[in-house]
């Protein structure tokens, strides 16, 4: 038999990938350079999860998890993304992902979870996870236009604002969240939708994954497709009891924080791990972000941008 190993393109992970072709199947190599555990084990447990609840998953093949290394199913070579961007009709489909959501948020988690002697512990998204999450705007995008000690100053006034923006969060974090759903991560699988990256999954706001979805930096979707998008979640879901309005507030804020984590990360791969293609994706990022910021929610949030941070200044990424 026959076999061929060729890498292909990863991911914002400290992983490498490899399509392993033996005869006519293939699989996929991953090696973890750093964080095996969360990279591998603790992926393993939450694609076991996902496949025993009807999602199709990555399934392990074999591992040499003390090398850093696993072999794992192969769901493909086409992503969603890849899939969406020549559709015209792509309301259709983003109603597909969505119910994909649903099921997804129709899991209830164990307590604890095992793989050997290994257990997880899924961790519950608290105001700390957030705020960890936003910090990195500061921490890694703001720092390119300030001197640190204005940065440790502005941090500390908007970290005070966020919190209580954060505090009006409606919904409770009760609900599995892959924490990472967005085009990219989704496989077309013979012509069934497969998830990737599932290592991030926790305990938190049903909002959250519908906000990464329908407000994905790498898609730019009109503002009308986003609303029927969202609104088909509200009439399909366990929260078309509640009021429409608590559920965009929710979804709202976690964008507005996602994003902002986004902008931090993607400067973050490009001064520390040398990733300028992520670069591409700010401008649309903070269109988001700004389109988000309408809500009233944010009021005071608005003010404190205009009285500390010049936006315009800061979308300017030839600064980087």
């Amino acid at each position: 038999m026959n076999y061929n190993l060729k890498k292909i393109s990863g991911d914002a992970s400290f992983r490498e990938f490899y399509r392993l072709k033996k005869g006519n199947k293939t699989s996929i190599i991953v090696q973890a350079n750093r964080e095996k555990f969360k990279n591998l084990i603790t992926y393993t447990i939450v694609n076991n999860i996902l496949i025993e609840n009807g999602i199709i998953a990555p399934k392990l093949i074999s591992n040499h998890f003390k090398h850093g290394i696993m072999e794992i199913s192969d769901l493909g070579q086409k992503s969603f993304y890849e899939f969406i961007l020549k559709k015209k009709n792509k309301f259709y489909h983003y109603k597909n992902l969505v119910k994909l959501i649903i099921k997804l948020q129709n899991i209830k988690p164990k307590k604890n979870y095992y793989l050997g002697k290994n257990k997880v512990k899924f961790q519950i998204y608290t105001a700390n996870n957030l705020h960890k999450e936003s910090d990195l705007f500061f921490d890694w995008y703001l720092k390119n236009y300030l001197k640190t000690s204005k940065i440790h100053t502005i941090r500390k006034i908007f970290r005070k604002e966020l919190n209580q923006i954060y505090k009006k969060l409606y919904f409770k974090n009760d609900t599995f969240v892959h924490r990472d759903f967005h085009a990219s991560n989704v496989m077309l699988n013979k012509k069934r939708y497969g998830l990737i990256d599932n290592q991030d999954a926790i305990i938190g706001n049903p909002l959250y994954d519908l906000a990464s979805l329908i407000d994905d930096v790498r898609i730019k979707l009109p503002t009308s497709l986003q609303k029927k998008i969202l609104k088909f979640y509200y009439l399909n879901s366990k929260l078309k009891k509640e009021k429409f309005n608590k559920l965009k507030n929710d979804y709202d804020i976690l964008s507005v924080q996602r994003n902002f984590k986004i902008l931090g990360v993607f400067v973050r791969l490009y001064k520390r791990d040398g990733k300028s293609n992520y670069l591409k994706y700010l401008p649309y990022t903070w269109s988001l972000i700004e389109r988000r910021l309408k809500n009233p929610i944010f009021k005071n949030f608005n003010r404190l941008l205009k009285k500390y941070l010049n936006i315009a200044t800061l979308k300017k990424i030839n600064h980087l």
